[in-house]
């Protein structure tokens, strides 16, 4: 898997970008340099990614579809037994591929079919049977590698309890406002990879924060080494060991996003970075007095900030530009 890829969730999630619009985008990615390609059902963008593939190999930009590294994602609404491999082979379809490179459950918890009474009700995942059934795609050869995606540490400790094939990755929200050391020392033990997504905060996102562009250290970090907050983000992640997805449809910063590989953070960096509050992004819409989990805590396993309880800028007296 490339340590860096391009990510292709949008605040609006692909509606006001279109197909076309998406595809022109993840072109001009493929164009500099980028082979790892992260999507979703819930993206909109699975047959985007896939047109644009399909074109980069007829003009010779890649060699074809296996010089690249392809992420999908199970949504919550099939992750049911009976539902995953119709989910996935829907995917592949508006993929135009045969496979893809890693699969992920999207989240931990599940909502009722759009088929259903009362579909839109957030339910109790079941989790042995989804897992099962990401283990037969494997088997069938229609995902190279199968993972997880916003998994605390005790639901990877309940999966792999079952599990006989162990997930490849954890995806997840790290930038450095979230660090996730007590997850990434986890899933290393467990032989798992972690892969970062919202690396710059996912400013402008519903389920994200401004605060990692906006941040005054971050911006003195980054001037002081001559490069732009992105990059220092990107840069902190990727030294962390993890797999790196930021996500931009502008041609001048996707490239930039890439030249994080000929240099190194300062130690004094890495400090102020490690003394930065954490939170997570918002997830309201897995949050409900009627669902599995009523707080966002627990849908975290209280592993907000490193096994401590949710701490937000707020709560810990802080100004909210962070200027301290």
């Amino acid at each position: 898997m490339p340590r860096i890829g391009f990510g292709t969730a949008t605040a609006t999630l692909g509606q006001a970008e279109g197909r076309s619009g998406a595809t022109e985008a993840i072109l001009h990615a493929l164009s500099a340099g980028y082979r790892h390609f992260d999507t979703a059902s819930a993206y909109n963008t699975e047959a985007a990614l896939g047109d644009a593939v399909a074109e980069a190999v007829r003009a010779g930009t890649v060699a074809s579809r296996d010089d690249l590294y392809i992420t999908s994602k199970l949504w919550i609404a099939d992750a049911h037994p009976g539902r995953v491999l119709p989910a996935l082979q829907k995917s592949l379809q508006n993929l135009q591929m045969e496979y893809v490179d890693l699969y992920l459950i999207h989240f931990p918890v599940s909502m009722r079919p759009p088929e259903d009474v009362g579909s839109n009700v957030l339910v109790a995942m079941d989790m042995k049977g989804v897992w099962e059934e990401m283990e037969e795609c494997h088997r069938q050869g229609l995902a190279k590698a199968i993972g997880v995606s916003n998994f605390a540490c005790k639901k990877l400790e309940y999966l792999l309890s079952f599990a006989h094939i162990t997930p490849a990755v954890n995806q997840v929200e790290v930038h450095p406002y979230c660090r996730q050391n007590k997850l990434r020392a986890f899933c290393s033990e467990k032989g798992i990879q972690l892969c970062a997504y919202s690396p710059l905060g996912g400013k402008g996102a519903p389920w994200a924060n401004n605060y990692v562009m906006d941040s005054p250290i971050l911006k003195h970090i980054a001037q002081d080494m001559g490069k732009t907050i992105a990059q220092v983000c990107i840069r902190w992640v990727h030294e962390q060991g993890d797999c790196v997805i930021p996500k931009s449809f502008n041609q001048k910063r996707m490239r930039e996003n890439l030249d994080i590989f000929d240099w190194e953070l300062t130690a004094d960096a890495r400090h102020k970075i490690g003394t930065l509050p954490e939170f997570r992004g918002t997830y309201d819409f897995f949050v409900h007095d009627s669902g599995p989990y009523k707080t966002v805590e627990e849908f975290w396993d209280n592993e907000i900030t490193d096994g401590q309880p949710n701490q937000s800028v707020t709560a810990l007296g802080l100004d909210p530009n962070l200027t301290n």
